[in-house]
């Protein structure tokens, strides 16, 4: 896990993590439409668990009180913004609060790296974030959705999400560069007993009220499907539902939650590696382009059409990716 600084591999990690990434929102959205939000986040950050308890052996890591501590942190943090995300979108609209998310999320840690911690970019670099903020808003967009004006609990809400997901990246910054994934470990292990307990609350809260515990698994609410690291896919999860599909059995879904959370726990490890070889401020912009996965799969599995403004978005996002890297 000791890397030590090589801007071009941490930006090559940062943008293959933000497609996967993508990835696991996509399966996590294809989850949410037979499961709820919050059961897939469960499962998924078991599963997340599961995966990073299987290689941390063999990676290795130094458990300190501090790297332990700030893993717990990051899991704390991942929960809180599930929790402002799914309920800035129950308060819409998508089209606007999505982008705004994923810009704060890359926004917040950029200016931390900056002006805290002190990152130093070429002067290309420096325009190499901005293209990947445009980048992020373009693919975040969501075609079809009705753009209107968003209240302002929604916009306050979105910024918070935003802010937790890149509050994130600048909690795993801080640990130690021996630590392995001790704080990945730490922090899914944390995330994963807060989701379930949720769960298991509202299951024993539905038998309260005279309904099978079973009821907790249909979806209600806002339709997302999250990742543990407290990033989404809205479009997959937020479509209607067909009848036939209402019928099937939930067989498929439990397994696309384990895998979106192997897919997301995968991503956590990119994320890592790039900020050990690289600049928060760097890895922060580039990690934002996680829609760009969830658009290429939908491209690629769901043949689904993807919009211009995307395509421009994507290539941009490969532009910035370029730029930074010879930052």
């Amino acid at each position: 896990m000791l890397l030590c600084s090589f801007p071009m591999l941490s930006a090559l990690l940062a943008l293959i993590g933000a497609v996967v990434y993508g990835s696991a929102d996509f399966l996590g959205g294809l989850a949410a439409r037979r499961l709820r939000s919050i059961v897939v986040t469960a499962v998924a950050a078991v599963a997340g668990l599961a995966g990073l308890g299987l290689v941390q052996p063999l990676v290795g890591g130094r458990w300190t009180t501090g790297d332990v501590g700030w893993g717990v942190v990051g899991g704390l943090i991942s929960v809180v913004g599930i929790a402002l995300l799914y309920a800035c979108l129950a308060i819409g609209p998508m089209s606007i609060l999505s982008p705004l998310t994923a810009v704060v999320s890359a926004v917040a840690p950029m200016l931390w790296g900056l002006l805290v911690k002190g990152d130093a970019l070429k002067p290309v670099g420096y325009a190499g974030l901005a293209v990947a903020l445009v980048a992020v808003v373009l693919v975040g967009f969501i075609p079809g959705e009705r753009i209107v004006r968003p209240h302002a609990r929604g916009l306050a809400m979105a910024t918070g999400a935003g802010l937790a997901i890149g509050a994130f990246l600048i909690v795993i910054d801080q640990t130690s560069v021996d630590s392995g994934l001790v704080p990945l470990v730490v922090s899914r292990a944390t995330s994963g007993i807060v989701t379930v307990a949720v769960v298991a609350v509202l299951a024993l809260l539905a038998l309260r009220r005279g309904r099978p515990a079973r009821s907790v698994l249909e979806p209600g609410g806002a339709r997302v499907g999250a990742t543990p690291s407290g990033r989404a896919d809205l479009e997959h999860a937020a479509a209607g539902v067909d009848a036939s599909a209402q019928r099937r059995p939930r067989g498929a879904a439990w397994w696309w939650a384990v895998g979106c959370g192997i897919a997301d726990a995968a991503a956590n490890v990119l994320m890592l590696l790039a900020l050990r070889a690289g600049d928060l401020a760097i890895v922060s912009a580039l990690t934002a382009l996680y829609p760009a996965g969830t658009i290429l799969l939908a491209a690629v599995v769901l043949r689904e059409r993807v919009a211009r403004v995307q395509w421009v978005g994507l290539a941009l996002a490969l532009t910035a990716g370029g730029m930074l890297a010879v930052a």
